[in-house]
């Protein structure tokens, strides 16, 4: 997919953050951008800023974890457009709890969003893709799917499977012309931890602030910065698209200190304990 003027390019969790930064872009460079959340005043004002820039979205109110949802919007698209060129399974939230606190009913919304809403908007476009001979599947991970951190076990698991999932795709995908890349943000400053859930307790909301002032303070990239990155890799169908130095950084340090890397990032300021 080398560029993305009159490409369909479908975007879930297109309402905020990278999914909202990649459909201005995509549809600045001449796409068709069908986008698609559950938070419906949010997507609106995306799909008003594309249309502002002179560009077409098309938005859905869809949940990732409801594969009939998913399956019933792939046949939408290709009905009234064609087959699809491009999914981004791009929407994901977060939950922090140790394991031995975490309430399974959170991992369970977690894991159907982060992980099987990763599936199921794979499974449901990759019959356009084979239909039309050609496209990208490109699924968001993060570094916490390159490493393990405390309190974010239910993340991790997530977008490790993301990644594992992706990656198996990839090597199906080989002998054709369906590109697949992994993509691993690193701090991106979106709203991902504002509309995180916590555990209940009488000091929740003022846990809650606290995230959320320190996602703000490590955040290094902006979702217009990591648009760009996006778009340069799924042009050149990279299986992994790094986002922001400290992305590249955790990458390296996996890569060299595989089974110690704990003990070095408490001096990234990741995995910190902070009580």
């Amino acid at each position: 997919m080398r560029q993305f003027k009159d490409k369909i390019c479908v975007i879930t969790g297109a309402a905020s953050g990278i999914g909202a930064a990649c459909a201005l872009a995509m549809a600045a460079d001449g796409a068709l951008v069908i986008g698609t959340d559950l938070r419906q005043d949010m997507l609106a004002e995306t799909k008003a800023a594309v249309e502002k820039q002179g560009g077409r979205m098309e938005t859905f109110m869809v949940d990732v974890a409801d594969r009939d949802a998913m399956f019933d919007l792939a046949a939408t698209v290709e009905k009234n457009h064609g087959a699809a060129d491009l999914i981004l399974n791009n929407a994901g939230v977060a939950f922090g709890a140790t394991v031995e606190e975490m309430p399974l009913d959170d991992f369970k919304w977690l894991m159907d969003i982060n992980f099987w809403g990763v599936v199921n908007g794979t499974q449901a476009f990759l019959p356009h893709f084979r239909a039309k001979g050609s496209g990208h599947v490109a699924n968001v991970s993060s570094i916490f799917g390159l490493i393990g951190v405390p309190t974010q076990s239910a993340y991790n698991a997530a977008k490790f499977g993301v990644l594992g999932f992706t990656e198996a795709l990839r090597h199906e995908m080989r002998d054709g012309n369906i590109g697949v890349s992994t993509i691993h943000p690193g701090g991106i400053n979106t709203n991902i931890v504002r509309h995180a859930r916590f555990q209940q307790g009488p000091d929740a909301e003022t846990e809650r602030e606290e995230a959320i002032e320190r996602f703000a303070q490590l955040t290094r990239t902006q979702p217009d910065g990591a648009a760009k990155v996006i778009m340069k890799g799924i042009r050149k169908n990279k299986a992994r698209i790094l986002i922001g130095p400290d992305a590249h950084v955790v990458d390296w340090i996996r890569r060299l200190f595989p089974a110690n890397y704990l003990r070095l990032l408490p001096m990234m300021d990741i995995g910190r304990d902070r009580d």
